[in-house]
């Protein structure tokens, strides 16, 4: 396909210098008209499919296309175990807490990071999102106390927000507290946090007592697994 674009005129191929195994593409000027003028004829016939709706209906039209797109994005995502220690895990660990000390009045110190060791093998569980092959979100999973374990670091790319990819991450890491044996799952969270706290929820979380010294956590919650209902 790119040698006859190259044929073409539309696209030129060169071999960038620090590395002449590579090919690179880009488009001529003759290619950029060539993209524009295709947009401007797919634009003209969505706007003639358009014509025969109402603005009612354009809407709803709309809408309905949004989420099918967003659903469908979201169905291509996998989330994958992955050991606690291996690049993924760390490099979204370092996403999720420049993100969140962007957000907290006081910042956030990396210390306060799981380590690797409590959220792989038998001990817990750290999930990591990919979207064609990219890391674009995480969760972890940890033993707390007999019976009990502990949700962390549930964090989403910007990029991938707002597809539904944390609700799917946390049912995740729900699972894998299944596995283990586990009756109940808890989490914490800070008062900036406010989308993550109305997702708990939303997803069948209860608000409890403080059950640690966590002091970037301003609202504490369980979920008993099983019944999706706290009991006692």
């Amino acid at each position: 396909m790119a040698k006859a674009l190259e044929a073409q005129g539309l696209v030129r191929v060169g071999v960038p210098p620090h590395d002449n195994r590579l090919r690179v593409i880009e488009p001529t000027p003759a290619g950029r008209a060539e993209v524009a003028e295709q947009q401007r004829r797919a634009d003209a016939l969505a706007a003639g499919l358009l014509e025969g709706l109402d603005p009612a209906r354009r809407a709803e039209l709309t809408a309905a296309l949004t989420t099918a797109e967003r659903l469908l994005r979201l169905a291509s995502i996998t989330v994958e175990v992955v050991d606690g220690a291996s690049p993924d895990a760390l490099a979204c660990l370092d996403a999720y807490a420049a993100d969140i000390d962007a957000r907290f009045p006081e910042g956030f110190d990396k210390a306060a990071l799981v380590r690797p060791e409590e959220v792989t093998g038998d001990a817990g569980a750290f999930l990591v999102a990919y979207e064609e092959q990219r890391a674009v979100g995480c969760g972890a999973l940890r033993r707390l106390e007999p019976g009990t374990g502990e949700i962390r670091h549930v964090w989403v790319h910007p990029r991938a927000r707002r597809l539904g990819l944390a609700r799917r991450l946390l049912s995740g890491l729900e699972r894998e507290a299944r596995a283990r044996g586990l009756d109940a799952v808890r989490l914490d969270t800070h008062a900036e946090l406010t989308e993550a706290q109305a997702m708990y929820r939303a997803c069948g979380y209860t608000e409890i007592p403080a059950y640690d010294d966590n002091v970037y956590a301003s609202h504490w919650f369980e979920k008993r697994l099983g019944t999706g209902s706290r009991s006692g």
